[in-house]
């Protein structure tokens, strides 16, 4: 057993082909968003761009990215992993591979996707490897999913730059986990815009306090 009482399974990938079979067709989930009013699945606008991202339990880092200004829609699912159409229950029990992430379309005329990168590295702890605070497992892991080679070099050159920066102050190395973006499978209904639903629930994002410079190249 782990530190926190759970098996070490939780605390790794699955071994390639032994995570669960999942299925073929999706499951069901919200059709629009209760923030926005658009379509849940809606295509990215003209000029915007999509990433993922992963930063512990998905529902206080979905709320983070609905209120930034310059982001266009978001949504929580799942990533990473082997399992086609998982369920929450399935990716909970460390046999899927993936990481709880947030959809986030955004409008580069906005909101840069440097800014976007300080405010995932900053609101939440990079070096925990497969935990986040309290919340223990794969699917907590700390992650980037990119949709462009721009995306990709800026989120490694402030990663690195923030790594630099945390051992500075003391802290571990970062683990977050940067690649181009695997298929991304919606969460249920339930997970959408949770915080909107329950204003009080869970949120488990919690910073270093450690600020995260952005390289000059990485702004755009």
């Amino acid at each position: 057993m782990s530190p926190f009482g759970l098996s070490y399974a939780k605390l790794r990938m699955p071994p390639p082909g032994e995570a669960l079979p999942g299925r073929e067709a999706p499951i069901p989930t919200a059709t629009r968003h209760r923030i926005y009013d658009l379509g849940l699945k809606a295509e990215a606008p003209a000029g915007c761009e999509t990433a993922y991202f992963g930063m512990g339990c998905f529902w206080g880092a979905e709320r983070l990215f609905w209120r930034t200004p310059g982001v266009v829609l978001t949504a929580v699912g799942y990533a990473g992993g082997e399992t086609p159409n998982p369920t929450y229950r399935e990716v909970c029990s460390g046999q899927t591979g993936h990481a709880e992430v947030v959809k986030v379309i955004y409008d580069p005329a906005r909101v840069s996707w440097g800014d976007l990168l300080r405010i995932f590295f900053e609101s939440h702890d990079p070096t925990q490897g497969m935990r986040q605070g309290n919340d223990v497992g794969t699917q907590y892991r700390s992650a980037i999913y990119t949709t462009t080679p721009a995306q990709a070099a800026a989120a490694h050159a402030a990663c690195d730059a923030y790594d630099a920066r945390l051992g500075a102050a003391g802290l571990d190395p970062v683990t977050t986990e940067i690649r181009a973006a695997p298929p991304f499978y919606y969460a249920e209904a339930e997970h959408q815009q949770y915080l909107d639903v329950h204003p009080d629930g869970y949120c488990g994002l919690a910073g270093t306090g450690v600020a995260c410079p952005i390289p000059t190249g990485a702004r755009a």
